[in-house]
């Protein structure tokens, strides 16, 4: 029996939890957390790192400086309307994001949205396995394979499984040691 459809959709779904973790604002500034936001660039919705230079020249600020300076009120505008949270000061030539301190109650309040998140992910890479466990009982009874053959596929299925979900904890676990310890 062939795993790889599993084990990509297995990986897709760490992906997406990896995605959704650089976008947890931590205390430090992360440019990933710009990647959702999009400007309106003569008519495109455009995402703001394919309009402008994004760099972090301190730990707690991003800096923003548009290619097009007639796109800087756009790019301000679009940083206000998202939820992210921080308010961009505009000096007419950059933007500056700078992110404040957080407090010991935020940290535990987004170390339990990430566990949240965490869990979603698990939650996906189980239905998975129960797709994949499904499938194989399906081929069984169609006589493509044996009992025994069944039995080491879902066998297979259960450790790639396993072990998917030990990534993501331990991705989980990376994750809240930044939060705590910035």
């Amino acid at each position: 029996m062939d795993y790889t459809d599993l084990q990509e959709k297995m990986e897709k779904t760490i992906n997406v939890y990896s995605e959704k973790l650089s976008e947890v604002r931590a205390g430090r500034a992360n440019p990933a957390i710009l990647n959702k936001i999009k400007i309106d660039y003569y008519g495109t919705p455009t995402p703001i790192n394919q309009v402008a230079g994004v760099s972090v020249p301190e730990a707690r600020l991003i800096v923003i400086q548009p290619w097009d300076i007639s796109v800087l009120k756009e790019i301000e505008k679009a940083i206000l309307a998202s939820d992210i949270g921080i308010n961009p000061n505009n000096d007419g030539k950059v933007i500056r994001l700078a992110f404040p301190e957080l407090n010991e109650e935020r940290r535990k309040e987004l170390v339990k949205d990430i566990k949240k998140m965490a869990e979603e992910s698990k939650v996906a890479i189980r239905s998975i396995r129960r797709e994949g466990i499904e499938q194989a009982k399906v081929e069984q009874k169609e006589g493509n394979i044996t009992e025994d053959e069944l039995k080491q596929a879902e066998t297979e299925i259960q450790k790639m499984t396993d072990k998917k979900v030990e990534e993501i904890d331990q991705i989980l676990a990376n994750k809240e040691k930044e939060i705590m310890s910035v």
